[in-house]
């Protein structure tokens, strides 16, 4: 089953991440965008306002001139003097004077004539006394006495404020009284002319103008008095009023009966003041058509940042997701809920990590010991020995093996002994500018070094000088910290890593002749070649002898090859005679034959006779060759199967004694005489795990099924499986199980007892 990606908190963090990065921006844009749109509008619709508004102040005002124009004609007519007023013939005309005069002007409702002083007045409907035109003119606070004195003593033009006017039975009208005064040729007034306005005229005029306004609309005299206003519905108090007129000429906005209103206010030249006030709201209702564009643009871009943001996330979270399907293949456990997938990397890495840390050293010894017996490293690539710390820098090798008898150490896992090797396993001696690398070898109580040194090519005797310091050195410090001085074999020395096989196979061959000697003694391999006591130079030499044994010893085909062309070589040099090179040559095939019998490879015996008929040196050797590689494939045979033989008897051992605590990798390695280093990594070529994991294994196994079969209590059970620790056995349970054992007794126990194991659980954690 593939790992669940719509499960992932991360990928749905690295989703509102990508979403929250354009969305957040995208909001402030749009908001802006938004009250900009708005703002301009709400300017354009306010100026226009403005503009309309004061058309129709410009409009009105041109109405009150002409209405002083009219009243100054009048002024100025001869049918419409007091003579002709009075005549009984010529009232008429005055009459039908007035009449025209009316139809000058579409604002006014009625045109009045008074002489000052006279009972009388003239309109266009004929005249009537005084006291007759107030009862038929009522108004709602313009007294008869206050109308009489006004008509009588007015100085000049003056505006009435609409008020409510009865006009005989009629019903009311809200009206507004113009009177100006005639004086014609600068003379003292004699008379006064009154129009009578529909105050709908004047604010008609306004609403024509602002076409489809939806507003309050007032007009104010010098004083501050309303003259006329248009109210739509609306009522606000007599400060807010008072209010609109202290406003400056321009746009403003106002809260008028507890809501924004946008007002504009103009002055004409005449003192008159002209207000509008729209309800803000209005202004949101003439921009639907741009917020709609808005939210549908809005709506598109998020739709499409939300996929974009949803691909950049499965994006960045893809190479996450194939870690965790390779970590999950790996047989790791799937992460808890409360961690995310990075947390469960990180610590599967460290984990890792761990691991790796801990097989390092098995790793490196590894790859030391091929080269050791095989002059390279096999498969293994020089970047990956030099992040193990393996480098070969110096000009001159050699290898040297230590050995310590058996009674050396008291019997057992001796606790000193195994520092040696991680003392060993690095070793820097700069006082002679060296190096050496420790390997562990598969025999028991041996060690090999690998030395390097720096040394320019020079005479063999001081190059041989500048070993034996080093040797000696590396010899008092493992006596140091063993309490055992070792014997030491020690191979020749070589200009190239991949001749320290050969190195190798002298200094194993030293050793034997040093472990003859006792303990604390040292034997150089040049030593053991008896070049100066060689009876005739036809024989082959002895330490060329010496690393063929050795090399088919250990299975080293490579060097075994080496020796025989060595050996062979050196007679095609010499030309000795017939008899005596098939001496010579019988003496190569003897100690091959030897050895193999010490080895127990008899049947080799039985190719004498192919091996002898040969026809020059070189079938002989390449016959040579073929028995030495029969030879070492027997051995490596051989090493193989008694190494299946010995891990399958370990681990029938293991299966046998896991309850025992004291069991341990050290006492394994003491009980079949091997190293540790060896018995653990054979240990899990063959298991598939290391020792640890499967001793855990096997009491996990163990402790299961005593908590399924029996009702022992819960510490018994993890003391008897070898495990004295109970309460870290308790987490390490849970945290493979995912239960502590008690739950686990619970949920799986088919009898369905184990009631007590919550509280044996408390108590061993207690």
């Amino acid at each position: 089953m593939k790992w669940n990606h719509f499960k992932s908190k991360l990928l749905l963090k690295y989703t509102l991440s990508y979403i929250s990065i354009f969305l957040i921006p995208l909001v402030i844009l749009t908001i802006i965008i938004y009250h900009n749109a708005v703002n301009t509008l709400r300017s354009e619709i306010e100026q226009t306002n403005v503009n309309q508004l004061t058309q129709a102040k410009t409009v009105i005002d041109d109405r009150m001139k002409e209405l002083q124009d009219i009243a100054f004609r009048i002024a100025y007519d001869e049918q419409l003097t007091r003579y002709w007023t009075h005549h009984p013939y010529y009232s008429r005309e005055s009459i039908g004077a007035l009449v025209k005069y009316k139809a000058n002007s579409s604002i006014i409702d009625e045109l009045f004539l008074f002489f000052r002083g006279d009972d009388s007045i003239y309109s266009s409907q004929g005249f009537e006394n005084l006291d007759v035109f107030t009862g038929r003119y009522k108004f709602n606070t313009w007294n008869e006495a206050d109308m009489v004195r006004d008509l009588n003593n007015v100085q000049f033009p003056t505006m009435r404020p609409a008020e409510q006017v009865v006009q005989g039975t009629k019903i009311q009208n809200s009206m507004l009284a113009y009177l100006v005064p005639i004086a014609p040729n600068n003379t003292p007034a004699h008379g006064t002319v009154m129009y009578l306005i529909h105050e709908s005229n004047l604010t008609g005029l306004i609403d024509s103008i602002l076409s489809d306004y939806h507003g309050m609309t007032y007009i104010f005299d010098n004083y501050g008095q309303v003259l006329a206003a248009n109210y739509k519905g609306e009522t606000i108090t007599e400060e807010e009023v008072n209010a609109l007129f202290a406003l400056e000429p321009g746009t403003h906005s106002l809260s008028l009966n507890q809501e924004p209103h946008s007002v504009v206010s103009v002055k004409s030249e005449a003192g008159w003041t002209y207000v509008t006030a729209m309800p803000s709201n209005q202004f949101f209702s003439r921009i639907v058509h741009i917020r709609t564009f808005i939210i549908l643009v809005f709506s598109f871009v998020v739709v499409m940042g939300t996929i974009l943001a949803i691909m950049l996330a499965r994006r960045q979270y893809h190479p996450i997701s194939d870690l965790m399907e390779f970590i999950r293949l790996k047989n790791n456990p799937e992460p808890s809920t409360s961690s995310n997938e990075l947390e469960w990397i990180k610590k599967t890495l460290h984990d890792y990590s761990q691991r790796v840390d801990l097989q390092e050293p098995y790793a490196r010894n590894h790859i030391l010991l091929m080269l050791l017996k095989h002059g390279h490293t096999g498969e293994f690539p020089s970047e990956f020995t030099e992040k193990l710390g393996i480098r070969f820098s110096r000009s001159h090798y050699f290898v040297v093996t230590m050995g310590w008898e058996t009674h050396a150490f008291p019997i057992g896992d001796n606790p000193e002994r195994r520092p040696v090797m991680q003392l060993m396993n690095d070793v820097e001696l700069p006082e002679f500018s060296a190096y050496a690398y420790g390997v562990e070898l598969p025999q028991p109580d041996q060690l090999a070094l690998i030395v390097g040194f720096d040394a320019e090519t020079g005479h063999e005797a001081s190059l041989n000088a500048r070993m034996e310091p080093i040797v000696e050195a590396l010899q008092s410090m493992a006596a140091e910290h063993t309490g055992a001085a070792p014997a030491i074999g020690i191979g020749n020395r070589y200009s190239y890593p991949e001749q320290l096989n050969q190195s190798y196979i002298e200094a194993s061959t030293a050793l034997e002749s040093s472990m003859l000697h006792g303990q604390g003694s040292s034997t150089f391999f040049n030593a053991l070649s008896g070049s100066g006591t060689q009876d005739s130079s036809f024989w082959v030499p002895k330490d060329v002898l010496l690393k063929l044994v050795q090399s088919l010893k250990q299975g080293s085909y490579d060097v075994a090859v080496q020796m025989v062309s060595t050996a062979l070589n050196n007679l095609k040099a010499e030309m000795p005679s017939v008899p005596l090179l098939r001496c010579i040559c019988f003496d190569i095939l003897n100690t091959m034959l030897k050895t193999a019998s010490e080895l127990g490879i008899h049947h080799v015996v039985h190719q004498l006779p192919r091996v002898t008929s040969y026809d020059s040196l070189e079938d002989l050797e390449k016959k040579l060759a073929g028995l030495a590689a029969e030879i070492c494939a027997h051995v490596e045979a051989k090493s193989e199967t008694e190494e299946s033989s010995l891990m399958d008897e370990i681990v029938a051992y293991i299966d046998a004694n896991f309850t025992d605590y004291d069991l341990s990798l050290g006492t394994i390695s003491s009980k079949f005489t091997i190293s540790s280093s060896y018995f653990s990594r054979s240990f899990k070529e063959k298991i598939g795990m290391n020792f640890t994991q499967y001793i855990w294994q096997k009491r996990m196994d163990e402790v299961i099924r005593l908590l399924l079969h029996t009702t022992d209590p819960l510490k018994d059970i993890i003391t008897r499986v070898g495990y004295l620790d109970t309460p870290n056995f308790i987490r390490k349970f849970k945290k493979e199980t995912g239960y502590t054992p008690g739950q686990y007794r619970k949920m799986h126990s088919p009898n369905g007892s184990a009631d007590s194991s919550d509280d044996d659980e408390e108590e061993c954690i207690g």
